[in-house]
């Protein structure tokens, strides 16, 4: 299944509450989620954590599932998308700083099932892999090494690894490599976690296989419009 991640940031004149809310609430449920190709959707709004950047990189990311590029390349194809989905966007995103990864999902911790009233929060981490390193060492290094210094950090409740797929390296080089993904229950149980010597280890491993000037996290929180059981 294709696991497709789509950062996006508001436009012009639209502040970031009345971004997420459009986002949410009115283009999710009134269009996006009438693409009959999209089996799951995800929306993750961003929260803040930390000192607040004056102008976030991004404020939320829509996560889609999707069974194959066939189903996909139909989505693209279908009226909801061309004739209101799409026509959609410049109402409320700057459809020029969106980015878009297909990935395959590689979950390293499964946690307890999945729930639309699921609490607590989400790390996002993009990161491109170390300039010379081929795509394969990265992966493994990613998944076996780097890994299981993050399975190790205390309260961590769900960790996914989604990397980009095949199909994006055979039209050039992707923005991204992968996007991590970790759930704790909330910003005080991740600020703990990143405090801990084990994050520390975690965080001087990453200059052995990633570019750390190109490398950026925020936190969010889901609101599942379809799923998290598939539709049919």
């Amino acid at each position: 299944m294709i696991h497709q991640l789509i950062f996006a940031h508001p436009k012009p004149g639209m502040n970031e509450p009345e971004f997420q809310d459009y986002w949410v609430n009115v283009h999710a449920v009134k269009y996006a989620s009438k693409i009959t190709q999209i089996k799951k959707y995800l929306i993750d709004t961003r929260i803040p954590f930390g000192p607040e950047p004056e102008d976030p990189r991004f404020s939320g990311v829509a996560e889609i599932w999707l069974n194959n590029e066939k189903e996909q390349l139909e989505s693209l194809q279908s009226d909801a998308f061309l004739q209101g989905a799409r026509l959609d966007e410049p109402h409320w995103a700057a459809f020029w700083r969106t980015v878009v990864l297909d990935t395959d999902t590689h979950v390293l911790l499964e946690g307890a099932p999945r729930s639309r009233d699921e609490q607590g929060i989400k790390l996002f981490a993009m990161v491109k892999r170390k300039a010379g390193l081929p795509l394969k060492t990265f992966r493994r290094y990613s998944l076996d090494i780097h890994g299981s210094l993050d399975l190790k950090l205390p309260g961590l409740k769900r960790y996914y690894q989604c990397h980009a797929r095949d199909g994006l390296y055979a039209m050039g080089e992707p923005l991204l490599d992968m996007v991590a993904m970790l759930w704790f229950d909330s910003t005080d149980a991740l600020q703990a976690a990143l405090n801990s010597p084990e994050n520390a280890a975690s965080a001087a491993d990453l200059e052995n296989f990633i570019e750390m000037k190109y490398a950026y996290t925020f936190v969010t929180q889901e609101h599942w419009v379809i799923g998290p059981e598939a539709r049919a």
